[in-house]
């Protein structure tokens, strides 16, 4: 059964095409450690709710966008070595991040209904 990580972040809408320059770079280096796909989705209709909603949950500021994220991984096996090995990279992530990482919001799912 596949596996999913979902992402859920805060990027400055100024730095989009550094976002999106990130994202495009990671896909084939997710793919090698056995990712099925990656999805990165920029904030079109995302409002602001009253007691709790994307906005409210990344704290996103007046000059920022959600990004809602994913990656599909063939088994919760596979995802959890693709991560260690991401986690003992050195190399897997730039100095100069375009989002703030201590507001992304992620986690793994076990998919109950797939159509």
């Amino acid at each position: 059964m596949t596996y999913i990580d979902g992402f859920l972040l805060a990027v400055p809408t100024a730095r989009k095409d550094d976002y999106f320059a990130l994202a495009q770079k990671m896909v084939p280096y997710f793919k090698d450690l056995g990712a099925l796909s990656v999805t990165e989705c920029w904030g079109d209709d995302v409002p602001d709710g009253e007691v709790t909603s994307f906005p409210m949950a990344v704290k996103l500021q007046e000059d920022e966008t959600v990004v809602f994220s994913w990656t599909v991984w063939p088994s919760k096996e596979v995802r959890d070595a693709a991560w260690k090995k991401m986690m003992e990279d050195e190399n897997m992530m730039p100095d100069d991040m375009p989002f703030d990482g201590k507001r992304m919001i992620y986690g793994g799912f076990v998919p109950v209904v797939e159509a």
